[in-house]
């Protein structure tokens, strides 16, 4: 009895061990699948993804590239084309200034040497005759080459007002005469005569409406219009003179680094108005008891010009920046800012040199 009892649990736990060793054999067949599967799902992402971000860093350099080669192409032929200029072969200047305009509108110098190389070709025509077959008889027109050879020589001689005041005296004579050239000489006068107005003259209004009058006619160089700009900005921050001091200072700031000898009517340039409004806004904050702020204007000021009216009270601000005052401060020998002893600058001070552009 007990050996048939024994071989009937053997033959049991050995049914119930083959079911469990069963079942983990396909449980594990199908997770390998499974896996399998996965990782080629992730091998196929990450490839796609891959080459997708390589295409893009390969888009992106080969844009740059082309962008490289694009600046050394119209660098060479600006270069090629100044020496065009130089040589007098003004046609082939022209065609290389309108080539790197095409590739970058904005090189600089390249509309200014298309300007001149148009200038060029101009002085270099001569009027021909036209045959009519009419019996009209043949207009005269020696008046109008008369003026129009007294225009070439004004440029030439880079007198830009009789330049424009001939052209003007020609247009009203005979506005058709030799138009396309015209325009070109009138472009070119009105375009000096502009700059020279902004950084030799002082005329800052008469120099923007120059340019102005000038891009009428074709865009203005990058050279002319950081004038105009210039100018605009000087005029804007001289309308706060006396007005608001830290305006003045703020734009002047900008200003005189740029062109600091850029002048109005008055005479006085940016740098020295920069000076001038420094003292002014650190006399104000110094009265105000704001002594820290006071010093760094006050030596801004300093910074560009001596000042001996100016330095005690810089000294005396910056004690009392270092040393604040209570409320009894002790007496000093130096001004106090903000009293009646402060040295205040006059508002109109006079250069000591005559600035030049």
């Amino acid at each position: 009895m007990m050996t048939a009892h024994s071989d009937e649990n053997i033959n049991k736990n050995a049914r119930e061990v083959n079911e469990v060793a069963e079942e983990p054999i396909s449980q594990r067949r199908t997770r390998w699948w499974v896996w399998v599967l996965l990782t080629l799902g992730v091998i196929v992402v990450s490839g796609l993804l891959g080459g997708w971000l390589g295409y893009q860093a390969s888009l992106q350099d080969r844009l740059a590239e082309e962008e490289n080669q694009k600046a050394v192409v119209a660098a060479t032929q600006y270069q090629l084309g100044v020496a065009d200029l130089a040589a007098g072969r003004f046609d082939s200047a022209r065609k290389r200034f309108e080539y790197v305009l095409s590739l970058k509108p904005d090189f600089p110098g390249a509309m200014e040497g298309l300007a001149q190389a148009m200038m060029g070709l101009t002085l270099q025509m001569t009027p021909t005759a036209t045959p009519t077959p009419t019996q009209e008889p043949t207009p005269d027109t020696r008046k109008e080459e008369e003026l129009f050879a007294q225009i070439q020589q004004a440029l030439l001689n880079k007198d830009w007002q009789t330049a424009i005041d001939t052209i003007e005296v020609l247009r009203k004579l005979n506005l058709t005469y030799r138009a396309v050239d015209v325009d070109g000489m009138y472009y070119l006068a009105l375009r000096n005569l502009g700059v020279k107005n902004i950084l030799e003259d002082g005329l800052l209004e008469v120099g923007i409406y120059n340019l102005t009058l000038a891009e009428r006619f074709a865009p203005l160089d990058v050279d002319a219009q950081n004038y105009r700009i210039w100018a605009r900005q000087y005029l804007s921050a001289a309308s706060f003179w006396g007005v608001d001091w830290a305006r003045v200072v703020n734009y002047f700031s900008q200003i005189y680094p740029a062109l600091p000898n850029l002048r109005d009517g008055s005479g006085m340039t940016a740098t020295e108005r920069f000076r001038i409004a420094s003292i002014k806004y650190a006399d104000q904050l110094a009265a105000q008891g704001q002594y820290c702020e006071a010093q760094l204007h006050y030596e801004n000021a300093l910074a560009i010009a001596p000042d001996p009216q100016v330095q005690p009270t810089l000294e005396a601000v910056r004690n009392w920046c270092a040393n604040p005052p209570g409320v009894e401060p002790t007496p000093t020998e130096t001004p106090t800012p903000g009293t009646a002893t402060l040295p205040v600058p006059s508002d109109t001070p006079t250069p000591e040199t005559t600035p030049t552009s």
